[in-house]
């Protein structure tokens, strides 16, 4: 191979990377795996970045059959030179199999009918490229109708989640060949609709579609699926029981992602910079993947292609990391004495489960590691099982991903910082009757606090009403803070009681808008409002001797908060 070839910085397509002549690390034989292993269906999750979508397109181009025998030599000339054209399967399987591709990569939207329009879409594109089936006679009238509105995108949900089962049905019939299916970043969207709060519908088209397209297909010879993660069982594949899921902890194609040590030595000999190599070392290995040391290979070519040769974190500027950010923030004490223990190369000791449960991501302890061990965080060694459970010890895997922990740490303790000035503002504001002030910092709280998710069903106003009795407690030394507690003709939503008479006592009346009855903002003010006075809330606070107080009707919507306080302070 030569020296100095250009190295794939965002390109993630085979084709494109040999065509272009881009420096390739052999990873060929993860062809002759997927063939060799009994199983038909396969998930192998990995961290960002660690080359799925390279390797699923190079299966991709490996197996689908050429149009004629000049782009069969064209494609073959991609793999001159790979380890898999010494292989024996290369013969017998190369350019011989029907494809179905999808990636989902790009469906990371903040909301489910766009994030399904894409899907659709993508959909639409795939049986596009197989527009042929719908002009031969296997398919009859009423599978060509569904099929021609699939790829206008106007077919009923039913038919896209049986779009996969029923194209692999057509290609085998017409090939007569088992076609393969190859699914990258299957899920990217249900990531995505976790964080904005579409989860369960997500959820629902996945499991129909993977679950019908999957499960006992006999028109599929081989599916490979990449993503992230494995979503938990119960929710996306839970019947699928022919599916085998390779994870970073399984020996299996423990070297198709990332970098062996021997691959990052030879590439930077390649360009000329084999003294680097102990740095590198330090700053991108340390990864285990089923009990071979990896390098991060983004970093790794980042780096090597970086004019100044500049040790920072590339991978870092590959996602926000605010899911860190967000675990350090939420994360019990016992937590985050942990993750202090891990910047100073102490193991945590630790239960690992491979099915990820998003829902528990931010209050159960061992989803949160697991979590981030596979999302390329953390390392896992030292393997130790205890009855029927396996426990590994976990640590930084190497300096970039500290600089990581660090940065997402600070950050957090910055923002604490800010947001706990912020709130002692916001606090001082009510007591001393600056409802204007207070209303403008809760409204932000809200915004910034409160996602969609929280708010999206149930009693909504006990979680609004929770979230500022929250806040309100760290009043608590020189006032009661008490809820739903009998005064006049009901019962108050919250009141702020002080302890010293002479001071100014605050009631609440929480309401949110009724969207049914298309009720404006004002208009809920005002009906909160004259509930308060109807109710005569303040009749408690009175029999007290407290003489001044005010009544405030705050409205939700969503992430949106307004405050109508009492035309002014009510005298005994």
């Amino acid at each position: 191979m030569s020296t100095r070839q250009k190295l794939p910085i965002g390109i993630s397509d085979f084709q494109e990377l040999r065509e272009k002549n881009y420096y390739f690390v052999d990873k060929s034989l993860f062809i002759k795996e997927i063939i060799d292993r009994e199983s038909k269906a396969v998930l192998l999750p990995r961290p960002r970045r660690f080359g799925k979508t390279l390797n699923i397109t190079m299966l991709r181009w490996f197996f689908e059959i050429a149009k004629d025998a000049d782009a069969k030599n064209k494609r073959k000339e991609l793999f001159a030179g790979l380890k898999i054209e010494q292989e024996s399967v290369f013969s017998e399987h190369f350019a011989k199999y029907p494809v179905v591709y999808l990636t989902f990569k790009d469906v990371n939207s903040a909301d489910f009918k766009i994030a399904y329009s894409k899907i659709k879409s993508l959909i639409s594109q795939e049986f596009s490229r197989h527009d042929y089936l719908a002009k031969s006679d296997i398919l009859n009238e009423s599978e060509k109708k569904d099929f021609r509105d699939i790829i206008f995108r106007e077919a009923d949900r039913a038919v896209y989640e049986d779009s996969l089962r029923n194209l692999t049905k057509y290609l085998h019939e017409y090939h007569k060949k088992e076609p393969i299916v190859l699914i990258d970043e299957y899920d990217t969207p249900v990531h995505s609709a976790f964080q904005y709060g579409y989860f369960d519908d997500c959820i629902s088209f996945f499991k129909g579609f993977l679950g019908a397209g999957l499960k006992d297909n006999t028109n599929i010879f081989k599916s490979v699926i990449t993503g992230i993660l494995r979503i938990a069982r119960e929710s996306i594949f839970s019947e699928l029981n022919n599916l085998k899921v390779y994870s970073l902890l399984r020996s299996e194609y423990k070297e198709t992602f990332g970098f062996t040590e021997k691959e990052v030595r030879t590439l930077l000999a390649d360009h000329g910079i084999a003294e680097k190599m102990e740095d590198v070392k330090h700053w991108y290995d340390g990864y285990i993947f089923g009990g071979t040391l990896i390098y991060n290979p983004w970093s790794v070519i980042n780096f090597v292609s970086s004019e100044d040769m500049e040790f920072i974190p590339y991978w870092a500027n590959t996602s926000s990391n605010e899911i860190l950010r967000d675990l350090i923030k939420d994360s019990s004490e016992v937590a985050k004495e942990e993750f202090s223990d891990l910047l100073k190369d102490l193991p945590v000791t630790i239960n690992i489960n491979e099915n990820i449960v998003l829902r528990d991501i931010s209050n159960d302890r061992i989803t949160i590691y697991s979590f981030l061990l596979f999302t390329g965080y953390l390392k896992a060694y030292d393997k130790e099982v205890k009855g029927r459970k396996i426990y590994y010890k976990l640590l930084l895997p190497n300096f970039e991903i500290k600089e990581i922990f660090e940065d997402a740490i600070l950050k957090w303790i910055n923002e604490s910082k800010f947001e706990n000035e912020k709130l002692q503002i916001m606090l001082r504001s009510l007591v001393a009757g600056d409802i204007e002030t207070f209303e403008y910092i809760l409204s932000t709280f809200v915004l910034e606090t409160l996602s969609y998710f929280d708010t999206a069903a149930g009693n909504v106003e006990k979680v609004y009403q929770a979230f500022i009795l929250g806040m309100l407690v760290n009043l608590s030394n020189d006032y009661d803070v008490t809820s739903e507690k009998e005064s006049g003709f009901g019962r108050y939503d919250v009141a702020v009681v002080p302890k010293d008479k002479s001071k100014l006592a605050i009631i609440m009346e929480f309401k949110t808008i009724n969207e049914f009855k298309k009720e404006t903002k004002d208009q809920a003010l005002e009906s909160a409002m004259e509930q308060l006075n109807e109710k005569k809330y303040e009749t408690a606070i009175l029999k007290q001797g407290i003489e001044n107080f005010k009544k405030l009707a705050v409205v939700f919507d969503k992430k949106r908060c307004w405050i109508k306080e009492s035309d002014k302070s009510a005298q005994r």
